[in-house]
């Protein structure tokens, strides 16, 4: 029996324990010590002191002893529900942390930005569908800054993205490398052409995408290292590549497109030519990018092995870690 006067109160800096709300779970299911200390392996003083121990810490009284059985408490009563709620939900915490240690299962939420997306997500989706059937894949497509901020804020996992990025504690496990070519309107002098010199981007009129967009950046840079002067014509209307090569089609310039790009994006209209630079060919690389020292690490550097193996059917080179 319970003292007279128990030291109850509402703080008395005790926390109950899983044992002490495990034993008296099943006290409240069977109504009796000796069943309920066999339910869950505990000898019999050892449960009664557990429960004892939780109305302590609780500084509430649970059950009404007798000699003959056991009753809950008004207080029990209400608490029996609530107990079993708890010990449901730390069962679920440990499922979910022994799942959590499975790869590839639960969600990984990938962001890639618009200049890769549409060309590289069916290889990525088949291989994720095919190898990795367990794995929650939630994909973003964003530009490049908001997916850095994305994966800084934890909003996102793992980026699939052109590099180099340059940014502190951002780890790029690399993919390909892919070459650009130069998509012209039918009748251009340089349309069809596979020997095309970097210097004669100088003064041609090129269409590139919006600011913000990794690959106008990219361009910029091709056209500068080939001499282009920061006079020279360029005309920014193309908020994406789909609208860009229509663009060039209606005559209105030249522009660069990742070889991956070209099938998707030239294949709709005839007008659209492409021609090849000579070696060494403009290009941009492809990686994964994650959190350095990421709680994933081993699990996405093996989705990057996975990955490579599969854009072998790609238009690009594949390069390995550490390329």
């Amino acid at each position: 029996m319970l003292p007279h006067n128990p030291p109850y109160g509402p703080y008395r800096g005790k926390q109950p324990s899983l044992s002490q709300l495990r034993a008296f779970a099943a006290v409240a299911e069977h109504l009796h010590f000796r069943d309920a200390a066999a339910a869950i392996g505990m000898s019999q003083p050892a449960l009664s002191g557990a429960v004892s121990a939780l109305e302590e810490a609780l500084g509430v009284q649970l059950l009404e002893r007798t000699t003959r059985k056991v009753l809950l408490s008004p207080a029990g009563e209400r608490l029996a529900a609530r107990t079993r709620a708890v010990l449901d939900a730390v069962s679920e915490l440990m499922e979910e942390a022994e799942a959590a240690q499975a790869p590839f299962t639960g969600v990984l939420r990938l962001g890639v930005i618009p200049t890769v997306a549409p060309y590289l997500l069916p290889t990525v989706l088949r291989l994720v569908h095919q190898r990795y059937p367990e794995l929650d894949l939630q994909v973003h497509e964003e530009q490049t800054s908001s997916l850095l901020e994305g994966l800084a804020a934890g909003r996102l996992d793992l980026l699939l993205l052109a590099v180099p990025l340059g940014v502190p504690g951002v780890t790029e496990l690399p993919l390909f490398d892919e070459d650009f070519v130069l998509v012209t309107p039918e009748g251009h002098p340089l349309a069809g052409r596979d020997d095309i010199p970097r210097e004669a981007l100088k003064e041609l009129k090129l269409l590139l995408l919006d600011e913000g967009h990794c690959l106008r950046d990219q361009a910029l840079d091709i056209c500068r290292e080939a001499g282009r002067t920061e006079g020279a014509p360029v005309t920014t209307t193309a908020a994406g590549l789909s609208t860009l090569v229509q663009l060039v089609a209606g005559g209105l310039g030249v522009t660069l497109l990742p070889r991956t790009a070209v099938k998707v994006e030239t294949a709709r209209n005839t007008a659209l030519f492409t021609g090849r630079f000579t070696d060494p060919a403009p290009s941009r690389r492809v990686a994964l990018a994650m959190r350095t020292g990421a709680a994933r690490q081993a699990e996405f550097e093996e989705l990057a092995g996975a990955l490579r193996g599969a854009m072998k059917r790609l238009p690009v080179r594949v390069v390995g870690d550490g390329a």
